[in-house]
């Protein structure tokens, strides 16, 4: 496993991480064993850093309580990321961060599910806020008392992230950002490395069709990916990020060849990304952990970008010497 250093936070992380979104029975049941050795698995095999959020799990909270299970003997040695301000919204009963108590209440009730003293970064999960103040007072607050080591917001947008950094107090970024959504690269990236804001990035497989393993068959039934049929729109994209994907069949192998190279492709970026893939098995924490251990060069990156959007068309053919450096 490669490790770095985040951005201006002071902590040395894991180039790859652990998303805990799935072992919450989000994404379909899980059973505890089985994310408790997940977890495991991930810290076995390199990872250091896993990100978690209040809200995830059903119930809610779940993925905190079990991940604070899982890393009981070994918090001294891995970094908790987990973020503040969606609790109770699948249930329509949101809690209102209005003042900076309400804010400091709900960081306590992080700190007793994931059984620990500190939180290593805090997030705002408020992706669309319009005035952070409230929570930006909060932080500085739990940080000067020990609460915190850093915090920052996980949010798409430029302008919101922005407004959080309005005191140059943000030192990470949670942001979506993958082979199949590049958006980022264009300004939001950019940003980052010019204020020193660590990003850390979350769907680099894009909820798991990254994997390779789905086809333009396949019918998404859990309660995240079924959103991806709500309307016309979400399903044209679905279908061709999905014709994406077969592209890219064409020169890398269903599994662990495409994991690894979508992963890679995300870390190799030149702000320095870590990257927070799910996992539900210990297999695949530990598949996900191996991507860590190598970065790809420029050209490689540009390669798979190539294949992506044209196939093998665009050369003629697949070249070997070109595709097995994004595996080795």
């Amino acid at each position: 496993m490669l490790y770095r250093e985040f951005g201006k936070t002071g902590i040395t992380v894991s180039t790859v991480g652990m998303g805990t979104w799935n072992i919450g029975n989000q994404w379909g049941e899980i059973d505890e064993a089985t994310a408790l050795a997940t977890i495991r698995s991930a810290f076995d095999h390199g990872i250091t850093l896993f990100d978690t959020a209040e809200a995830y799990g059903v119930p809610a909270g779940l993925s905190e309580e079990r991940l604070g299970k899982a890393l009981a003997g070994v918090r001294d040695r891995v970094q908790i990321v987990t973020k503040l301000g969606r609790w109770g919204r699948r249930s329509g009963q949101t809690v209102p961060m209005t003042t900076v108590d309400m804010v400091r209440l709900c960081l306590h009730a992080c700190l007793y599910r994931l059984r620990t003293d500190w939180i290593d970064i805090m997030l705002c999960h408020d992706g669309k806020i319009e005035d952070p103040s409230v929570y930006l007072e909060a932080f500085d607050q739990m940080q000067a008392q020990g609460y915190i080591r850093a915090y920052g917001i996980s949010t798409d947008k430029l302008k919101v992230l922005k407004r959080f950094n309005v005191n140059h107090t943000c030192r990470v970024v949670e942001v979506d950002y993958s082979l199949l959504n590049r958006k980022a690269e264009a300004e939001f990236l950019p940003y980052c490395q010019e204020h020193g804001i660590a990003v850390l990035v979350r769907g680099p497989l894009n909820k798991g069709l990254l994997s390779g393993k789905y086809s333009p068959d396949t019918v998404f039934t859990d309660s995240v990916r079924s959103e991806w049929y709500i309307d016309e729109a979400r399903q044209s994209k679905l279908a061709n990020d999905l014709a994406k994907v077969e592209r890219l069949k064409t020169v890398l192998q269903p599994g662990e060849e495409m994991i690894t190279a979508a992963l890679r492709f995300v870390t190799s970026h030149p702000v320095q990304p870590v990257v927070i893939p799910g996992a539900k098995s210990p297999e695949q924490a530990a598949m996900n952990a191996q991507a860590g251990t190598q970065l790809l060069s420029e050209q490689e990156r540009a390669l798979l970008l190539e294949y992506l959007e044209a196939g093998t068309a665009s050369t003629g053919e697949v070249k070997p010497e070109l595709v097995q450096p994004l595996l080795r």
